[in-house]
């Protein structure tokens, strides 16, 4: 009986209240996402996300720089209260921890070497790519990589930073990233160029809080629904990407 209430008391919402303070993890290696600004403060679209959802609570915030390998560890261990970080919403993850409805929608995509010769995915063969740990992008390139026999060309990195630097120094022919870094990387090196879209799904991304938390999940997602009513998702997404936000919703599926 005793375990079974503490159980049913553990409730982040009031945690974070109490706390007055919310601790979000990002990953600032994603921009125009996640990134530091010229003054070395975190930026982006989710930590933007995150500082309208402390002021929601009505409670300060806490950025906790992540990689992408940390992104659930920092929930399960309780280092975090959330997670802004482009998060795909798998099955196998979800085993893990708790995911909310849609937040934010990507596709993978490549950006090359401007003498890499890659114009198209079927370019792609017999050239060096690279991914950051720990990704969608790098686990959906492995299996590509095996059914053509190319595990070797592979090169896994712990940031997209150094993927950026990897391909900008022709270390690798190709890095995996999303669209929305794209345009932001091209401008910052002179050796980068963008690259062919990737052939694997749409990636629906969620924000990322304890599995068992019930109660928690549910203010997120009701958080999620009203940055998009209010406006808030469509000027954010305006603001650090670009024209019209993607749609949330998915065509058969009703949030």
């Amino acid at each position: 009986m005793v375990g079974t209430t503490g159980q049913a008391l553990a409730d982040t919402l009031d945690d974070v209240i109490d706390r007055g303070t919310l601790r979000c993890g990002v990953v600032l290696d994603f921009p125009p996402i996640g990134y530091r600004d010229e003054n070395n403060e975190p930026a982006g679209f989710d930590v933007d996300y995150c500082a309208d959802l402390a002021a929601a609570l009505e409670v300060d915030h806490e950025i906790l720089p992540l990689t992408w390998a940390e992104r659930l560890p920092v929930i399960v261990t309780g280092r975090a209260d959330v997670v802004f970080g482009a998060t795909s919403d798998t099955l196998a993850r979800a085993k893990t921890v708790g995911f909310t409805i849609p937040y934010a929608i990507y596709y993978a995509q490549g950006v090359v070497h401007v003498d890499s010769g890659i114009e198209s995915f079927e370019d792609m063969r017999g050239k060096r790519v690279a991914a950051a740990v720990g990704t969608v992008p790098e686990q959906e390139w492995l299996k590509i990589a095996a059914e053509w026999g190319e595990e070797g060309n592979y090169q896994g990195y712990q940031s997209e930073n150094e993927v950026f630097l990897a391909v900008a120094q022709g270390k690798a022919d190709i890095g995996i990233t999303t669209n929305t870094a794209v345009k932001p990387i091209t401008e910052q090196y002179d050796t980068i160029r963008p690259g062919p879209r990737m052939p694997w799904t749409t990636d629906y991304t969620s924000v990322v809080a304890k599995r068992t938390d019930v109660s928690w999940l549910n203010y997120l997602n009701l958080f999620v629904t009203h940055q998009v009513r209010s406006g808030r998702y469509q000027e954010l997404w305006g603001k650090y990407v670009g024209g019209d936000a993607p749609e949330l919703r998915i065509p058969g599926v009703m949030y």
